[in-house]
């Protein structure tokens, strides 16, 4: 049986609410709303798209008849509790939380739309976060029951439904506000200039710059999903863009599918740590430190580079190390001429430069968006017809829609954890665990990051990250901005981290690699990208925090010692390289790394490091 909601209405009816959607998020940013406006409505559009987009399988007969009526039902009830919000909304605005009553027909209304919405996560993300969400429902309620530490007073039915549907502060909270005032225009920017080529422009950049090179084709795969990641926050979306090309061209420079997989799965990773847009975790950490989003993507841009840096030294020495990854010389050409379409990069140097100059992220995606329309005039094959234009709309309304709906639902983590005090309680017995090291808490993060990270969009573990671990961080004395990236850089990670990675998952399925291995070669190939948290954490000026002079010199440091880093993992540098040597290399980039740049122990590891690096050389021929 055919679904309802794959009929050519239903078809027609996304197409026709992702318009309706773009043009509600363009009217908000000439006329904004009042928040119990703005947020229910979208919230409510981007449900309403992700079941459309998402409907249930539909079997033959009374089942299939019973599926189809409840994907009806559920549009029905999105409709209802629009209707709600839209009668409510001077009430719900001018209500005093905890002291007005709460109505019976806000007590259906919160229920019905709560489990709405734990229905998209399930469909947009899967069992992994709504497994999560339903533990913490349950913790709620089931709070005077609990040992310990984690025991409170619990919630009843009317205070949750208080709690997360009826303020600012849980479904309707800084997630949904996140998702409001910045994801959506750069999703749509992403859409958009993808559509135009700017995407394979990105993969040919990326051939032309380094295909001649020893091990070129991974090289190649590298620098292409880094510069796909400055306008695509999602790793999945980078693996699915430049897997699909990069990959056959790796096999054939002889790597094995698990390894090409492997590569394009990291690369691809580190997409969501690139600036300018990075990933949807850094518009909520500017969100939740209620600082300008371009100051946490300049303060991204060290980290970023470091990570694509030390993951192509880690590829060239292993390249050189086996004796693979160079392409033919007939492969190591671009899909087709890059200066001809060099106009394909105003876009995304345009976004950059009004981010620069002081424009609000917001419009600067709309402008860029605008001007990616607007280029491909240039050209008949990057010219947007409106078949093109109504097609793209239509997705990236679909991109908005499966992330709004999961970042939304952890709105419900973030105000019972806070309302429970177990937020404060949790980063206290993690600083206990750890008698107060700084070392020892951070190591104990890393794990909570990577086991959370597991099978969870990066934003959600990071929302539950920022939660639960940064309070502990801020508690040792870490700056507010170093706690939030040291979470984010972790939560990131775990895209590659067995036995559950998505972004290797993906990319596997796309080499035809078995999945289990990707995943773990990905995740040895990240030992490179491990220290670098440390580093800023210890040292704030890699987050450009501070004097440039000094900026510069902890940046050049840091290429440095991860150069070290990874010659000490790789084992070679221009000759295999015994395990003595492997260990002061990586001793000294480890001392590098984790002292702030000027101080004593910063010279003493530096010209550790340059000595064993002279030692290396005079003994290369021995």
């Amino acid at each position: 049986m055919i679904s309802l909601l794959e009929t050519s209405a239903a078809r027609a009816a996304r197409i026709v609410l992702g318009f309706v959607l773009l043009a509600f998020q363009l009217f908000i940013i000439i006329n904004p709303q009042l928040p119990m406006v703005e947020r229910p409505l979208h919230l409510m559009m981007t449900t309403a798209l992700a079941f459309l987009w998402s409907p249930l399988k539909t079997p033959a007969g009374w089942r299939g008849v019973a599926f189809n009526a409840l994907d009806l039902l559920i549009l029905a009830a999105i409709a209802a509790c629009t209707a709600y919000y839209m009668v409510s909304v001077t009430r719900l605005t001018e209500r005093m939380e905890m002291v007005d009553p709460i109505l019976p027909h806000d007590i259906a209304f919160g229920v019905l739309f709560t489990v709405v919405l734990l229905e998209g996560v399930r469909r947009t993300v899967g069992w992994s976060l709504l497994s999560v969400l339903l533990v913490f429902l349950a913790y709620a309620w089931a709070g005077p029951w609990m040992p310990g530490w984690l025991n409170f007073s619990g919630f009843g039915l009317d205070a949750v439904v208080e709690m997360l549907t009826m303020s600012l502060n849980g479904i309707l909270g800084i997630t949904t506000e996140t998702s409001v005032q910045f994801v959506f225009y750069f999703v749509m920017f992403g859409a958009v200039y993808s559509a135009v080529g700017g995407g394979q422009l990105f993969i040919d950049i990326g051939l032309r710059l380094s295909g001649r090179f020893q091990g070129g084709a991974a090289k190649a795969a590298v620098i292409s999903s880094s510069l796909m990641g400055t306008i695509s926050g999602s790793a999945v979306a980078n693996v699915a863009a430049t897997g699909v090309f990069t990959v056959p061209l790796m096999r054939k420079a002889g790597y094995s599918a698990e390894h090409a997989a492997a590569i394009v799965a990291i690369a691809s990773t580190g997409g969501q740590l690139m600036p300018p847009v990075m990933g949807v975790a850094a518009f909520v950490v500017a969100e939740i430190l209620q600082i300008d989003y371009i100051k946490v993507a300049i303060a991204g841009l060290i980290p970023a580079l470091s990570f694509y840096i030390a993951l192509l030294m880690m590829i060239d020495l292993n390249a050189r190390k086996s004796g693979i990854g160079t392409l033919p010389p007939g492969e190591a050409v671009a899909h087709a001429p890059i200066l001809p379409r060099i106009y394909l990069l105003v876009p995304p140097v345009l976004l950059v430069v009004l981010l620069v100059t002081g424009y609000s992220a917001t419009l600067c995606a709309v402008y860029a968006t605008a001007s990616a329309v607007a280029v491909s005039i240039f050209s008949e094959k990057t010219r947007m017809s409106l078949r093109k234009f109504i097609t793209t709309v239509a997705d990236g309304a679909k991109q908005a829609s499966q992330v709004a709906v999961p970042i939304a639902a952890i709105g419900i983590i973030i105000a019972i954890a806070i309302q429970s005090n177990l937020a404060l309680k949790f980063s206290t017995k993690l600083i206990g665990s750890s008698d107060g090291s700084s070392i020892g808490a951070m190591l104990l993060i890393i794990v909570g990051c990577i086991i959370m990270g597991m099978g969870l969009p990066t934003v959600a573990a990071y929302i539950i990250g920022a939660v639960l671990f940064v309070p502990a961080l801020l508690q040792l004395g870490i700056t507010p901005l170093a706690a939030h990236f040291f979470v984010m850089y972790y939560c990131v990670l775990s895209m590659v981290t067995p036995p559950v990675a998505l972004a290797s998952y993906a990319s596997a399925g796309l080499a035809g690699a078995h999945t289990m291995r990707t995943s773990m070669l990905a995740f040895r190939m990240s030992f490179v990208c491990f220290l670098i948290p440390f580093a800023f954490v210890f040292d704030p000026r890699l987050l450009a925090q501070g004097q440039s002079w000094w900026t510069l010199a902890a940046f050049l440091s840091m290429m440095v010692a991860t150069a070290a880093w990874a010659v000490s993992l790789a084992g070679y540098l221009n000759r295999p390289l015994g395990w003595a040597f492997r260990v002061m290399f990586g001793a000294s980039a480890v001392g590098v790394i984790l002292s702030p740049t000027g101080t004593s122990w910063w010279w003493y590891a530096l010209a550790a490091l340059g000595l064993v690096s002279a030692a290396a050389w005079l003994t290369r021929r021995k």
